[in-house]
């Protein structure tokens, strides 16, 4: 097993990866090759980014990774708010929910883990 997959931010990458792709197959297929490959690449260079700064990096290299894998989550949700306003889903549909709530908790897990890692690189 790798360091990265003992990581629970890492395992909730993961999870977020799975939501967004079951939001990006509820797209039309006219979004096939705009909305619906960019919010699924952006949500998978989260856990990407999460794994490649794990290994054989220096604190302040791993932090580099966590800012890009940041940066990266939050593409997803400026993919989200344009599927939004184009309609693409209804607003009551559960997955928006489990969408926010999950991507808060990776969002503040990503920050701690960081903020920590950056810490101790000082």
């Amino acid at each position: 097993m790798y360091k990265f997959e003992k990581l629970e931010v890492y395992q909730l990458a993961l999870d977020y990866i799975d939501l967004t792709y079951e939001l990006a197959e509820r797209l039309p297929r006219s979004e096939d090759y705009n909305l619906k490959s960019q919010v699924t690449r952006a949500a998978t260079s989260v856990a990407l980014n999460i794994a490649e700064g794990s290994t054989g990096q220096s604190n302040a290299e791993q932090g580099r990774f966590l800012s890009m894998a940041i940066r990266s989550f939050l593409e997803t949700v400026a993919c989200q708010h344009i599927i939004q306003r184009r309609g693409y889903l209804k607003q009551e549909d559960a997955i928006w929910k489990r969408l926010e709530d999950d991507g808060q908790m990776l969002a503040r897990k990503l920050q701690a883990m960081r903020k920590t890692v950056l810490k101790e690189a000082q």
